[in-house]
């Protein structure tokens, strides 16, 4: 029986790598688990599996995966941050890598992102975790590997929500009766549903009041030092023509158009990252003075310094504001989808699945309360 000096036994199988004869030796505690190694070898050689591509390192196939990524510049680079959470696994082979390898590494980060310094959003797991099974179906697709072990990894359901809702009724009526220079950004995100990127490089030429339309045909990237306007979305679906609702038309048709672009800094310039965390800061503490709860007496002593006591609206919490409006005025998820730019239905569907259950148990609460009103 073939056996090395080390006491191991070995088989060795030609592997007809590139249509040549080469050999790759197999080696095991007993003659009968080297045999079987090397079955295991051939079987695999007659599936079409690269063999001689299983050596390549975890890090290898996720860089080979992120060169596939043609995104804008900041979906790539949440995908090198979702890449990055797996670096302990860089110098592993991706053959060796097992289910448990990702489920450790997706359990840490529900207790503590080191990116937020806080435990991850489920939203977040699901990135990462699809990152993950990406990276391997890259490796799948090129017959290095048979199987995805990402997939069977579970998201607990312990994980904190994340804090993205749609405005309130009594919310939504404190951008339509504050004015403020965001106003405006405010009020169209809200009733077009445009993002950051979407709405800064916006110009009044992109507006039609008459048919009510507004043209989304560029962008910018905010997490760039630099503005830089780009004549491309977020996806192919992100240019677009949303329609609007009169209510925006009205409120359009009364402002001032002295500046080509619709929501310009205060130079009168297209915004940077800077300029719009600036803006949006000095809007919330304009909220936060006039609806915050802090006693009347008391707000002329805080003033803007007063502590801030009114949710942390955001752009996207007035992007989901119109999801929810579209929503609840019967449109249907395919024209909701266009109409917000997704790139896949099945965002567009999560966020009406997600507000069907919540408004269902709303009026199943109706019912209750109806009921504890009944005298018998």
């Amino acid at each position: 029986m073939p056996k090395r000096k080390d006491g191991r036994y070995y088989k060795r199988v030609d592997i007809q790598f590139q249509g040549e004869h080469c050999y790759k030796d197999v080696y095991g505690k007993t003659q009968k688990q080297a045999d079987t190694k090397a079955l295991e070898l051939m079987f695999k050689i007659k599936k079409g599996i690269d063999i001689e591509a299983q050596r390549d390192t975890w890090k290898y196939w996720s860089d080979k995966w992120l060169e596939t990524k043609d995104q804008s510049k900041g979906q790539y680079e949440n995908y090198v941050s979702g890449a990055k959470h797996f670096e302990e696994l860089n110098n592993r082979k991706i053959v060796d890598i097992r289910a448990s390898d990702i489920k450790r590494i997706i359990n840490r980060l529900t207790k503590y992102n080191p990116n937020t310094k806080k435990p991850s959003s489920k939203r977040t797991l699901t990135f990462i975790k699809n990152v993950a099974i990406q990276i391997f179906s890259e490796a799948i697709d090129d017959r290095v590997i048979e199987f995805n072990p990402a997939t069977s990894v579970k998201i607990t359901a312990k994980t904190p929500p994340e804090k993205r809702r749609a405005l309130t009724k009594v919310e939504q009526g404190w951008i339509l009766n504050t004015p403020h220079r965001a106003q405006r950004a405010a009020i169209i995100m809200m009733y077009s549903g445009l993002r950051r990127g979407e709405l800064i490089p916006l110009t009044w030429n992109d507006i039609d009041l008459k048919n009510k339309t507004i043209r989304v045909n560029k962008t910018v990237d905010l997490k760039s030092k630099k503005t830089k306007v780009k004549k491309e979305a977020k996806s192919s679906s992100g240019l677009r023509t949303v329609r609007i609702p009169q209510r925006l038309v009205n409120y359009l048709k009364k402002q001032k158009q002295d500046n080509v672009l619709v929501c310009p800094a205060a130079s009168g310039k297209m915004m940077t990252a800077a300029a719009w965390r600036s803006l949006w800061k000095s809007y919330m503490k304009e909220l936060n003075l006039k609806y915050g709860k802090v006693k009347k007496a008391t707000k002329s002593k805080f003033a803007h310094s007063m502590p801030m006591t009114i949710p942390p609206i955001t752009a996207h919490w007035l992007r989901h504001t119109f999801a929810t409006l579209l929503y609840l005025s019967g449109v249907d998820v395919i024209t909701a989808k266009e109409q917000l730019g997704h790139a896949d239905v099945k965002t567009t569907l999560n966020i009406y699945t997600h507000l069907d259950k919540q408004f269902k148990e709303k009026n199943i609460e109706k019912l209750d309360d109806y009921l504890e009103e009944q005298i018998f």
